[in-house]
């Protein structure tokens, strides 16, 4: 009986240092690549907010996500341009990509071109007033996602799982309607098709957002000692943002919201000024949108 109590107990012991260890693991390794993507923002917040968000009290919460395509760069142009709202009391996400191509107002610079020019003029805080301008809706904070570690990431999570609306062929890979498992190489093809898609642009960025969808999602459900170093790894080498380790520590109390997305639809028509492509939004639309994002901020 005395050998068993001591080999129950070594046994426990052992449990304890290992799930001691591993938690200790991720506490600094979590903690240094928070500290790794780290990128302050000059202000302390909106101008269209009273004061800084509380997250430690759960207060709705948004955040600007700009993914700059390796292919562009040493311009700094944003290929992906998203806002995102989330709301803890009712468990809930909205996601409205705006086209890269819409024309706007470049605060700060005094001029009319495309949104997505906004960050290689003035970097992040001209990319963000530029936004905040077009929907009128504050921006807490910001991630900056270099497309090249888009493709590391989803091969970090085991890959991603989406809803493909129309069969298509790019860079060599085949996408049938449906439902599609992408590793990182296809997920990064599936999202940068446009020429044969009737929708042009916006069917892109329906399929950006589906992407990312899957990786909130499959990242959320890592458990392994190797899947998280990976993760972490592939983060804090591709992703630069606004929030520090604090702030991502109090965001964890946001994690179920990924269950309930909305996402919402900038719709317009293109054309041509002075020989440019633009997409011109339509002003009800940005109305609507702008609406809801700021009814589920609680601002209105």
């Amino acid at each position: 009986m005395k050998k068993f109590l001591i080999t129950i107990s070594v046994f426990l012991a052992l449990i304890v240092l290992v799930v001691g260890g591993f938690a200790l693991y991720l506490y600094f390794s979590v903690t240094s690549t928070a500290d790794q993507m780290h990128s302050p923002l000059e202000r302390e917040h909106s101008d269209l907010r009273e004061g800084a968000t509380n997250l430690e009290d759960e207060e709705p919460v948004s955040f600007l996500l700009l993914g700059v395509d390796s292919e562009d760069e040493t311009s700094g142009r944003t290929d992906t341009v998203i806002v995102l709202t989330v709301n803890p009391e009712d468990d809930s996400m909205k996601m409205v990509s705006i086209p890269r191509d819409t024309r706007t107002e470049i605060v700060g610079q005094g001029t009319e071109d495309k949104i997505n020019h906004a960050h290689a003029f003035g970097g992040t805080e001209m990319a963000i007033n530029t936004v905040e301008n077009f929907l009128d809706v504050p921006i807490d904070y910001m991630a900056t996602i270099n497309m090249d570690g888009f493709e590391e990431m989803v091969d970090a999570v085991g890959g991603v799982t989406v809803e493909n609306s129309m069969e298509f062929e790019q860079d060599g890979h085949h996408f049938p309607e449906g439902q599609v498992e992408l590793n990182g190489d296809e997920a990064l093809s599936f999202v940068r098709m446009r020429d044969e898609d009737p929708q042009g642009d916006a069917g892109r960025t329906e399929r950006q957002r589906e992407v990312i969808e899957g990786l909130l999602n499959e990242g959320a459900q890592f458990s392994s000692l190797t899947s998280v170093g990976a993760i972490l790894d592939s983060v804090g080498s591709n992703v630069q943002t606004s929030a520090d380790s604090g702030d991502l520590a109090d965001l964890l109390g946001y994690e179920s919201a990924r269950h309930n997305i909305d996402q919402l639809e900038l719709t317009g028509e293109g054309t041509r000024i002075d020989g440019i492509y633009y997409e011109l939004i339509d002003e009800g639309v940005r109305a609507e949108v702008t609406n809801e994002l700021r009814e589920h901020l609680e601002l209105d």
